[in-house]
Order: structure tokens, then sequence, then C-alpha cells
């Protein structure tokens, strides 16, 4: 008789952060539902990943820019592997360059209805369609809410939401919050700021993509733990940057 993998759906894990995310999960026993805005096609490493895990997947498509597409998505989910996830993943976000004296009403809903409503519907959802043994949330924060400075406003406000849905937690489920650092810079960062970047954390260090994916798995895999954040950033929550790390 066939054991049956329990299921993860990951949001935005398709790709970058997300796609190593997915990756472990898979490794660690995980069927995968990952979802995309827009395609939901993984890339070609997290693709090998799978393979090598004789993990299932699907993708799913839905643009939280309607938050409402985040129930349907779980419906989709839970009818096409015929079981609901055992695990979720908050990870699908957008950023911005707005603030305060800039930002406007579309930043502000846009940000929120990704980085905050739709986990707080997909959560909702999570939590009303039962299943068995010990099922969890993770939501993938930023270690800006410990020290929010005036960079990208619209989302940092929605991550300060999420982090609060974090704490707040869901009767009968497990929630609980990652909050990577600067993990995969954009192409606006050159070698040597990474390296001036990663000198001025406390541990001299920049978190990987598989310290975010294993902090990920451990709050998974630890039944005891409960509306906790595991901040996995060098060390950068315990000293108040000014600025955004790329306007330093």
């Amino acid at each position: 008789m066939s054991v049956v993998r329990p299921l993860a759906l990951v949001t935005g894990g398709c790709r970058r952060l997300g796609a190593s995310i997915a990756a472990m999960l898979a490794g660690a026993g995980y069927d995968l539902a990952l979802h995309g805005s827009h395609d939901a096609e993984p890339e070609p490493a997290l693709l090998d990943a799978i393979g090598a895990a004789g993990a299932a997947w699907r993708g799913f498509v839905a643009d939280f820019a309607d938050p409402v597409s985040a129930t349907a998505l779980y419906a989709q989910v839970v009818a096409g592997f015929g079981r609901a996830p055992a695990l979720l993943v908050n990870g699908a976000s957008v950023f911005g360059q707005d603030r305060l004296d800039d930002v406007t009403a579309v930043d502000l809903a846009g940000a929120q209805a990704v980085n905050c409503a739709a986990p707080v519907l997909l959560t909702q959802a999570f939590a009303e369609s039962g299943g068995v043994g010990d099922r969890s949330v993770v939501n993938i924060l930023d270690q800006r809410i410990a020290h929010p400075h005036a960079d990208q406003l619209a989302y940092t406000l929605a991550k300060l939401g999420l982090a609060g849905l974090t704490r707040i937690g869901a009767a009968g489920i497990r929630v609980n919050g990652v909050a990577p650092g600067l993990t995969l810079p954009t192409g606006d960062y050159d070698a040597a700021q990474m390296a001036t970047l990663a000198a001025r954390m406390p541990l001299s260090r920049l978190p990987t993509p598989g310290d975010i994916a294993a902090a990920v798995l451990f709050c998974a895999r630890t039944s005891a733990l409960d509306r906790q954040v595991l901040f996995v950033d060098g060390g950068a929550h315990l000293v108040r940057f000014e600025r955004d790390f790329l306007h330093l």
C-alpha cells in the first residue's frame, strides 16, 4: 500500500526564493501545489528537485491583485489533489519603491491585496478545510518588521499586517512566520554592494535561499511551535537601518 505524501501549497512557489522553499519541501516528502500570479511553470532547478524527490506537483495561476482569487485558488488545489494541504506557505509578494510623500491609494491597495489580504483568505480556507494530523501555515515576512523604515512603505505596511496575522494565529492550526533578510538580490545590486551589506550584518553574512527554506521546513515539522517569527537574516533585525538595503 503506497503512502500518501502530505501536500504543501506554496504561493509564489515557482521561482526565486519560493522555488528554493518548494524544492526543500519536495525533498522532505511533500507533494506540491505551486502558485504563480500569471503562470505556474516551475524554474528548471525546481523541476529537477521535484523529479529527484519523486513528488507529485500541479501548477495553479491566481492573480492576488484581486484577493478573492485566493479563496478560489484554495478550492482548486483541494479539487486537483483530492485532499486538503497539510502545509500552506504564504510566499507571494509584490514590492514597490514608494514612500510617504509619493505613495498612492493604488500602491497601498495593491500591496495589501497580495501581501496581506490573500494570505488571510488562504489561511481562512486552510483552517476551514479540516484535514488530519499536524497542519500549519508559514508566512514569509521580512526582517524590516523589527525596525520599519520609510522605504517601500506600502510593502512594509502589508508585511506588518501579515506579521499581525502570524501572532493572532488561527484555531486548530499552527501559524508561524519566517522573516528573511536580503537573500536573492535583484539586478539593482552589484557584487561589491552585496559584500558591503554582508559585512554590515551582525553575523557578517547574508542568508542563503537554503537558510530560508530550512527555516520554513523547521516551522512545518515542529509540532510545538506556534505564533512565532524566526528571523533568518544574518542578524539584520538587530540593527536599525534607516533605508532599504538598496540605498545603503
